[in-house]
């Protein structure tokens, strides 16, 4: 049995950008809690978390690694997370395991890229948030100017639940107490301010409040945690890990406020697909048949295939029997494991909000539901929204014999990260591997080096270019062949339609009266999907569009599958042709973090790649942020460019918007390259 039950445990992600000292503030807890006798240190390698060697190398977290800590009675599940914005998918994939997100900020920048975006991804998915600005040390003056902007940028609810003092080498509780000497501000105020923002949630705390009552801090906990789950309320925390201030008060704030699973928003699953989907809560129950979700899956190279999963009903055991989605054939758990960074430790079981992992089940993948009754086969995660993959490279095996060993590679890696993509070019033969940014790329292929020894020439790859049409238009083919004995017969007329941009394909069929029989519809579609993905003038994937079967004719004895797979292929390709189709380019959105004085020279290098400046935010620290769409094309050589025109001081982070027509010359050129080829 657990020696600690559901409402003792605390999940919690500590994220935000590259360099805020997450990693560094993990070890200060562990240190405080008397986990360890000493913090590690990133720069010697000593870290809990970072004990990847190629983490180690760079000096910042590459995967998301979950350490446990026990402390006042509790249980405090941490998942330390990258920050840079090129693997955000790697965080985002954490936050469906956790109740509360803890936003930790650097003093010294403030506000930078990752921390607006993952703030996004909190306030969309309503999850509770605490926010702690780190390294108050390094930078005592900025330490009023950050909460300044954290108030400006993510609104009023955010709010200190401690002040900085003596410098920032320590912090006064600002929630329990009403007075005491602080670095700016006053703690009565930002007392005042808490409570005023708590007790709006509870009509009867409120009441009490303002007629002048004492409430007590028990009585406080169940409104906070309201607060937090409805965003009304996002605490402030200032500390530093590398002198210990505010440490101890951070443990206090995680086992004393921070939700446990029976208080947190409750986690969310799709049960069913397509139109007829229902939402299902799984609430942290002990006694109903067991939901769990994987969040995290990765090849370790001592036990094999590990998965890393949130308990989120019921109870798994060591032995027991579980099914996996919506298969029919289940697998044993023989290895229930506790994580500690790299250290796996045995348990007999999970409760409910417990986090554990699996080793050696094959067909665990990310977002895997496992569970333990058929009711559940079509329950499955709600979408987290990654962002879409865009930078790629090229790859090529340094020899024939490398060819298979480079797939299997390429596939354990795209498994364990949910913004990595493999594609396969059919018209230039391209394997590419796409990410989220020339950073993420470089750390997959360091990693196939490292731990794999497989490495592979590179070069950049094509731009994903898409088609689609403009017009409404019918197409129409007759297939027939007659070789002696049984023949082949089909004829198939379809009307294609525009749709708009970002809706894909529908195929719809309007066959009246049995002129095409309802058994050869599917094959209609069939053809009509080999077009799709093999284009219409320029050899890309057709999309936004609706095609509708309106007529055709059989033959009782030469109709056969193959023959209307040829004719709805060849009418559809008749129709797009008629269509007038156009090349699509993908659009990014690019933010750039630069200093001000470089500001001229970025928007005027953006300005000849064709991008559009949407937004430009100016930040307390000197820094300027500049948000713009920017063809994918226009970008290969950005992150060189980047550099160059900033001297280094330069950052930036890219994902898919949407598509758009590309120049007339552009596509001029890419269907008479296509042609060229076809030709051949």
């Amino acid at each position: 049995m657990a020696d600690y039950r559901t409402e003792d445990i605390r999940n919690i992600a500590l994220v935000g950008h590259t360099a805020c000292g997450k990693t560094t503030l993990v070890e200060a807890l562990l240190y405080q809690a008397g986990i360890r006798g000493m913090p590690g240190s990133v720069e010697k390698g000593d870290t809990v978390s970072d004990f990847d060697p190629q983490e180690q190398r760079h000096q910042h977290s590459l995967n998301a690694s979950l350490i446990g800590l026990d402390y006042q009675g509790c249980r405090i599940n941490l998942i330390d997370t990258p920050g840079d914005p090129d693997l955000v998918g790697r965080t985002l994939s954490v936050l469906p395991a956790v109740e509360t997100v803890v936003m930790v900020i650097n003093a010294q920048p403030g506000i930078e890229t990752m921390t607006r975006r993952l703030m996004e991804q909190v306030s969309v998915h309503r999850m509770p948030c605490i926010m702690v600005v780190n390294k108050t040390d390094a930078a005592p003056t900025r330490l009023q100017t950050v909460l300044a902007e954290i108030q400006t940028l993510f609104g009023a609810e955010c709010l200190p639940i401690n002040l900085p003092a003596k410098g920032g080498a320590t912090v006064i509780d600002c929630f329990n107490r009403d007075s005491g000497e602080t670095d700016f501000s006053s703690v009565i105020e930002a007392h005042t301010a808490l409570l005023d923002q708590v007790v709006e949630v509870d009509e009867a705390i409120m009441e009490r409040y303002l007629a002048g009552g004492n409430i007590t801090s028990e009585q406080l906990h169940a409104p906070f945690e309201a607060a937090l789950r409805e965003g009304h309320l996002i605490p402030v925390c200032f500390a530093s890990a590398h002198t210990n201030a505010g440490i101890q008060e951070l443990l206090d704030i995680f086992v004393n406020l921070a939700p446990n699973p029976l208080e947190g928003t409750p986690h969310v699953f799709v049960k069913g697909y397509g139109e007829i989907t229902q939402r299902l809560l799984a609430l942290p129950e002990a006694d109903k048949p067991m939901l769990a979700h994987v969040f995290k899956v990765e090849y370790d190279p001592f036990v094999g295939k590990l998965g890393t999963l949130r308990v989120h009903r019921g109870v798994i055991r060591k032995g027991q029997h579980l099914l996996i989605d919506g298969g029919e054939k289940t697998f044993k758990v023989s290895h229930l494991f506790r994580l500690q960074g790299k250290e796996h430790q045995e348990m007999a079981e999970a409760i409910p909000g417990d986090i554990c992992a699996m080793a050696k089940v094959e067909d665990l993948h990310l977002d895997a539901i496992l569970h333990s009754s058929h009711e559940e086969d079509e329950v499955h995660a709600d979408p987290m929204g990654y962002p879409t993959p865009l930078a790629g490279l090229a790859l090529e095996p340094k020899s024939r014999s490398d060819q298979q060993k480079v797939s299997d590679v390429l596939h354990k890696l795209v498994a364990e990260d949910p913004c990595l993509r493999i594609e396969h070019d059919m018209t230039t033969n391209e394997t590419v591997l796409r990410g989220l940014g020339e950073y993420h790329l470089r750390v997959v292929l360091e990693k196939m080096d490292d731990r794999y020894h497989v490495r592979v020439a590179t070069h950049p790859p094509s731009i994903p270019y898409r088609e689609t049409i403009t017009q409404t238009a019918q197409g129409h083919y007759r297939h027939k062949k007659q070789t002696g004995g049984a023949g082949q017969f089909a004829e198939v007329l379809l009307e294609v339609e525009p749709l708009a941009r970002g809706v894909g394909f529908q195929f719809m069929s309007k066959i009246t009266g049995g002129a095409i029989p309802s058994q050869f519809i599917p094959a209609v579609e069939k053809g009509i999907r080999q077009v799709l993905e093999s284009g219409a003038i320029a050899g890309y994937p057709l999309q936004d569009l609706r095609v509708t079967a309106i007529d055709g004719k059989h033959h009782p004895v030469d109709s056969k599958e193959i023959a209307f797979i040829i004719a709805g292929k060849k009418a559809f390709l008749n129709a797009a042709l008629k269509a007038a189709p156009i090349v699509l380019e993908p659009l990014t959105n690019l933010e750039v973090t630069i200093p001000h004085s470089h500001v001229g020279d970025i928007t005027g290098d953006l300005a000849a790649r064709r991008g559009r400046i949407n937004q430009s935010d100016t930040h307390g620290n000197g820094q300027v942020t500049i948000k713009a769409q920017v063809p994918l094309v226009e970008l290969r050589d950005y992150a060189a460019r980047l550099k160059s025109l900033t001297s280094g001081a330069g950052a930036y982070s890219m994902e898919f918007s949407h598509y758009e027509p590309t120049l007339a010359s552009t596509q001029k050129g890419l269907v008479k390259h296509y042609g060229a080829n076809a030709k051949h």
